[in-house]
């Protein structure tokens, strides 16, 4: 079993023990989207740490996006409710880069790139850049943050 799926299953044994309502009901969330996960497809399979951590991503963006809609609709409540569970579930992710370690990842990456085609990479090449970018990344910043620094960089 994946370590953090198992670490994810006894924290909600603790908070069930510390009567921790939203931490017990953001756990059982996660681990139902992981279970869900492992069972889709044709073929139920257990799950590596780094799938686990793109499940919870997703989770956690999915809280950020309800969050921001809730806030617009007038109901803070809800919204802070939402912003609650994603900061429980960032606790088990990977800590973020910064501007400046993702601005040097992005630059590797560009430079990868030239290296490869034999010139600077401009906007027609943002793909294999991203690809790059994304596998350096592995879950410690957001796409859309990842497309705008490589965005930039090669407009700039």
């Amino acid at each position: 079993m994946a370590e953090l799926k198992e670490r994810l299953r006894s924290d909600l044994t603790a908070a069930m023990k510390g009567r921790q309502t939203t931490v017990v009901a953001t756990l059982r969330m996660a681990l139902a989207a992981v279970t869900t996960e492992e069972v889709a497809g044709k073929v139920a399979r257990e799950l590596s740490d780094e799938e686990v951590l793109k499940v919870l991503t997703r989770e956690v963006k999915k809280r950020n996006e309800a969050a921001e809609a809730f806030a617009g609709a007038g109901r803070k409540e809800q919204a802070d409710a939402e912003l609650a569970e994603a900061e429980v579930l960032k606790s088990y992710l990977p800590a973020q880069l910064s501007d400046d370690e993702l601005a040097d990842v992005v630059a590797h990456a560009i430079a990868t790139v030239a290296d490869q085609i034999g010139e600077q990479p401009g906007q027609k090449q943002m793909g294999q850049v991203m690809k790059l970018a994304n596998a350096k990344v592995a879950g410690r910043a957001e796409g859309g943050r990842v497309a705008a620094v490589v965005k930039a960089k090669l407009l700039g």
